[in-house]
């Protein structure tokens, strides 16, 4: 079994809206992040690894979720292409993890992100909201089986769903 957490990057300052890259999180995402990185602590669900789109909304959210379950920005895992990622770049990410890992969190960005979760489970959202986690069991042993893996919702969760 594996489980994969895909994130969407908290809320983000439009200040910067010409350098969509380098958009900075506002305060709602910098409260946002590490409210819900301690919801999934609460649940005792544990991260093996964090993969996040470089910009800087995304890998600021990442961050908080790290340092919430005590692993250095440094692991951060870094991938160019989930910046903006159409759902085959998540695929190929995914295939290329190392199958040690069980639990993965993805931070990544809409509407990539929100088109990928809803390829993967019967259950369809209309938008995974800023900080929103759309988790997934897979039944999987290999995480390149995952695009053709048996998967089903694990949970879904978001800011303002008051968990």
């Amino acid at each position: 079994m594996k489980k994969l957490l895909l994130i969407r990057h908290a809320k983000s300052s439009w200040d910067f809206y010409n350098e969509d890259f380098d958009r900075p999180l506002n305060d709602r995402g910098h409260k946002n992040a590490p409210e819900m990185a301690k919801r999934l602590l609460k649940q005792d669900i544990k991260i093996d690894a964090f993969v996040s789109s470089p910009a800087v909304r995304a890998l600021s959210t990442a961050e908080y979720f790290a340092k919430a379950y005590d692993v250095k920005s440094k692991h951060i895992i870094t991938i160019p292409s989930l910046y903006h990622a159409a759902p085959e770049i998540f695929y190929s990410v995914i295939e290329e993890l190392d199958d040690e890992l069980k639990t993965v969190a993805i931070f990544s960005h809409n509407p990539g992100i929100t088109e990928f979760a809803n390829e993967q489970t019967n259950t369809r959202i209309d938008n995974l909201p800023t900080c929103g986690i759309f988790a997934i069991k897979a039944d999987i042993k290999h995480w390149t089986e995952f695009r053709n893996g048996d998967k089903d919702l694990w949970f879904f969760d978001y800011p303002k769903s008051g968990n």
